[in-house]
């Protein structure tokens, strides 16, 4: 058995098509073909399938995916640590956020350029829908942002901050005059939130849902806080977010918490990365300097 024709049939698991797995790997349908049935040999059964619209693996076959997807992930840990021991902090980092985290990459990518300008930066932008799923892939070092209750297998974390989630509106909105308000209250009111199955608006539900009250209606959904935070303020709908995000907003926005017992509710930060995953020197010293912009 050769580790080539294992690696080779990650890829063809992953696209479930010998044609585009023969490209993605820059070899020719034939040559690839050879490979698979040289593994099945070795494996003495049959992996995968032929179908009208690709492959389709079998039991055995799957089983193998799962642990190709694992040593891929190995070798590239591998390569990536011995290009760090030769070069010293350089190399490619790869950094997700959510929407209102990013806000304390500037200043912490800003120092480690500085300290390590050989290093390349990606960032990548997005809700922990899109960003758990990249780094249990393999394609992200570590994303900041919300820290579910319970996290998927395979990813562990690093605590960063304590936050609030709260409710909040435009400062001209009638509700922010009232010293107290009640969740019935907002039941006829007007939300907006993201398109992502994201954790606010989870917990937005639950509450609703919890108290035998009709789910709120979201008559405006984005991905982009920002442009969530500007309708808001010159609207009347309301928002569920970050007490940190809304108070920064507060000043050029003109946005105000509304007082909502039932709707202040907790909400942890955090850095998460691939359980077991090699962590380069570089994505070590961001996690020291984000902790530090948080301080």
């Amino acid at each position: 058995m050769e580790l080539r024709d294992i690696e080779y049939f990650g890829v063809i698991a992953e696209h479930g098509n010998m044609r585009r797995a023969a490209e993605a790997l820059g070899l020719s349908p034939p040559a690839l073909s050879k490979s698979l049935r040289r593994l099945e040999t070795s494996m003495e059964a049959r992996l995968a399938q032929r179908t009208g619209k690709g492959v389709r693996l079998t039991p055995m076959g799957e089983a193998l995916a799962a642990q190709a997807l694992r040593l891929r992930l190995t070798l590239q840990d591998i390569t990536r640590e011995a290009s760090d021991l030769n070069h010293g902090r350089s190399g490619h980092l790869r950094i997700g956020a959510g929407p209102t985290d990013c806000e304390w990459l500037p200043a912490a990518c800003t120092r480690l350029l500085a300290e390590a300008p050989k290093l390349r930066i990606d960032i990548t932008i997005s809700d922990n829908d899109e960003l758990v799923p990249l780094i249990l892939d393999g394609k992200l070092d570590l994303a900041l942002n919300t820290l579910p209750p319970q996290l998927e297998e395979g990813v562990e974390h690093i605590h960063v901050l304590d936050d609030q989630y709260v409710a909040f509106a435009s400062a001209h909105h009638p509700f922010t005059r009232r010293r107290r308000l009640a969740l019935t209250d907002l039941v006829t009111q007007d939300w907006t939130s993201s398109t992502a199955d994201y954790r606010p608006k989870q917990l937005l539900l639950r509450v609703f849902s919890e108290r035998g009250l009709p789910a709120p209606r979201f008559v405006l959904q984005t991905r982009s806080v920002r442009l969530r935070l500007q309708i808001i303020s010159a609207s009347a709908l309301l928002g569920f977010g970050t007490k940190r995000m809304v108070e920064k907003a507060a000043a050029p926005l003109g946005l105000k918490v509304l007082r909502v017992k039932e709707l202040a509710l907790p909400r942890t930060m955090g850095v998460m990365y691939r359980k077991g995953a090699y962590l380069p020197p570089a994505a070590t010293r961001l996690i020291q300097l984000i902790k530090a912009a948080v301080r």
